[in-house]
């Protein structure tokens, strides 16, 4: 995967790819504000020459939130999703965040494991904060530090012990 940092001029294609990950995509208009945002980066990964996945933070301080990440169906499960957040977690480290946060949805088992297998942590929880079907989801709201050393990959571990 090629990986790009995504500024106003990409926000169609930005809305195209969230579009193709999410059942309610973001529109350009979203984008643009957010990128707007002091702290705000976007990263497009490029898969076979064209766009596959794309990822949006915000920096504040010295904490990073990971606002949207996503991999279009076709090139899931192809390991792109793991550098797209290996980009995004260099950046961080290099707009000076020592903490990185995100939300994931309970049910999403996939990106769950992805990211505690990346070195995060849950440091909490969310009831109903996600709506899918009329359901609410909880999300889950883990982290991990930036500083020290480079994080470990934890995918030879076994499954975490608590959720």
């Amino acid at each position: 995967m090629r990986i790009v940092t995504a500024g106003p001029a990409h926000v169609a294609v930005l809305e195209g790819l969230h579009g193709q990950c999410f059942d309610e995509g973001w529109t350009a208009e979203d984008f643009g504000r957010l990128l707007a945002t002091p702290g705000s980066f976007a990263l497009i990964g490029a898969a076979g020459g064209e766009p596959a996945g794309l990822a949006l933070c915000r920096v504040a301080a010295d904490e990073c939130e990971l606002l949207t990440i996503g991999i279009i169906p076709f090139y899931r499960r192809r390991r792109l999703g793991g550098q797209l957040l290996a980009a995004t977690l260099a950046e961080a480290r290099t707009r000076g965040a020592a903490r990185y946060f995100l939300d994931v949805a309970e049910d999403n088992t996939a990106a769950f494991h992805l990211y505690y297998s990346a070195g995060f942590t849950q440091v909490g929880r969310r009831p109903n904060y996600y709506r899918r079907g009329g359901a609410g989801i909880a999300a889950l709201v883990m982290a991990v530090d930036l500083v020290g050393a480079e994080q470990s990959d934890r995918s030879g571990r076994g499954e975490p012990q608590s959720r």
